[in-house]
């Protein structure tokens, strides 16, 4: 009885100090459904959980429409410091250890509800990957505006889904960010 009850507490010493994967939440904003059907993909080759960033008032086709100088996408853009309004919260954000966020690229930059989404949640502590969908940008100078603003924040940059991907380009961008999150 005394040898199976050592043996018991050794047994769960050693399981608290195998390494757990990192809970692993992926957010995203996405005006045309190029960047929900990223964030999906990673999600299941993930295996995390899944958060849509919504707007309060939600993006209409006409809003995001960056042919048209009059669209509130390029109003919104058109002043660093707007916030629109986050329409929710993900649950229960303090269990997630890495937190990815994703987005398209307007005009160079996150649009501007990704600075709302990162002002209103409490991401210190965590790994933030970014990553993004585009037509012709690449992630590093998005990343580099949010690493301006949030250097508390430990960013990290991941990679960009350009316009009309092969199937093994959409694959590569998986396995990158799949790779960015680092072991527990």
């Amino acid at each position: 009885m005394k040898k199976s009850l050592i043996l018991a507490m050794m047994a769960m010493v050693v399981a608290s100090c195998v390494a757990k994967d990192p809970k692993v939440l992926i957010t995203y904003f996405s005006a045309s459904g190029t960047t929900k059907s990223l964030a999906q993909e990673l999600a299941t080759a993930t295996s995390a959980d899944l958060f849509e960033i919504e707007g309060a008032q939600p993006y209409t086709a006409d809003d995001v429409n960056l042919g048209n100088r009059e669209a509130r996408a390029f109003k919104e853009m058109a002043d660093k410091s707007f916030r629109p309004e986050v329409k929710a919260k993900p649950d229960k954000l303090k269990d997630y250890d890495v937190v990815f966020i994703g987005f398209p690229i307007w005009g160079d930059a996150a649009p501007n509800i990704i600075y709302s989404f990162i002002e209103q949640n409490d991401l210190k502590g965590k790994t933030v990957i970014i990553f993004s969908t585009s037509g012709s940008s690449n992630l590093t100078n998005s990343f580099n505006k949010l690493k301006d603003q949030y250097p508390d924040l430990k960013l990290v940059e991941g990679t960009t889904l350009k316009r009309n991907p092969t199937p093994e380009a959409r694959q590569n961008v998986i396995n990158t960010l799949k790779e960015a999150i680092p072991a527990k």
